[in-house]
């Protein structure tokens, strides 16, 4: 899956592919210096993971290239947003993940917890469910939407009403003070509002970059998030802003 663990040139071959699809193993022979042979084995290995699917002569990416672009920005940001996030569950806990490219890693550092029950409409938690005993799954049902790796629409909204959990983790595409959370798609936007009302504490993950942006559907307030998980390259005035509208911030 594309959350498996990658060599730098692995990285660089999907990122290839998800530029041109038609690229042939000669062309990413010259582009990256090594033999075609070296690039075949890396094909193959990408393949194993699930990254790609093998074509004749060369590959195309499993997964949307909007995804692969995303999994490959502030990589080292995210993986500490998660892995905080995830400090915050205990065992026997009860959980709702939103699908995101930093939402979906917290299952990542899940791992030596007990009995964690995840709700989630994200299909990349797959990848660290199936090998973490300690975490049972339940993924609701929906229109599976590529670009976002997501599960969406009415019976997602339907399936989340069910549930109640102690902790709602979720993302956004932008955050500003004045627009609050707001996201590129109407269905993203629907799950983040209802994942919040079916939880005791929301905790929005979200990288730096997303401070200052702002999506097409607004979502919800700053302030009815219980807590923000940030990495340390927001500004002075941002920190200050944040700290004014009375959000718990845990910088990593």
């Amino acid at each position: 899956m594309l959350n498996a663990k990658l060599t730098e040139r692995e990285k660089i071959i999907v990122r290839l592919l998800s530029q041109d699809s038609a690229i042939s193993v000669s062309q990413m022979s010259d582009q990256l210096g090594v033999s075609t042979v070296t690039i075949r084995s890396n094909l193959n290995s990408l393949a194993r993971k699930g990254i790609i699917m093998r074509t004749r002569g060369g590959a195309s990416p499993a997964f949307h290239p909007n995804v692969v672009v995303r999994q490959g920005l502030m990589t080292p940001e995210k993986n500490r947003i998660a892995r905080a996030a995830a400090a915050l569950v205990d065992d026997g806990d009860t959980i709702m993940i939103e699908a995101g490219t930093t939402t979906s890693l917290v299952a990542r550092y899940l791992l030596g917890k007990r009995d964690i029950r995840i709700v989630t409409n994200s299909t990349l938690i797959l990848t660290f469910a199936r090998t973490n005993p300690g975490i049972h799954l339940t993924v609701v049902g929906g229109e599976f939407r590529p670009a976002t790796e997501s599960l969406v629409g009415p019976l997602a909204l339907k399936e989340l009403d069910r549930f109640h959990v102690r902790l709602a983790i979720v993302g956004t595409d932008g955050l500003t003070m004045n627009n609050g959370l707001t996201a590129h798609l109407v269905e993203g936007a629907e799950i983040v509002r209802k994942m919040a009302e079916r939880s005791e504490t929301t905790v929005l993950v979200a990288d730096s970059s997303k401070y200052g942006k702002r999506g097409f559907v607004k979502v919800l307030p700053v302030t009815d998030m219980d807590k923000l998980i940030i990495d340390k390259g927001l500004s002075e005035k941002a920190l200050q802003e944040l700290d004014e509208a009375g959000i718990e911030l845990i910088l990593v």
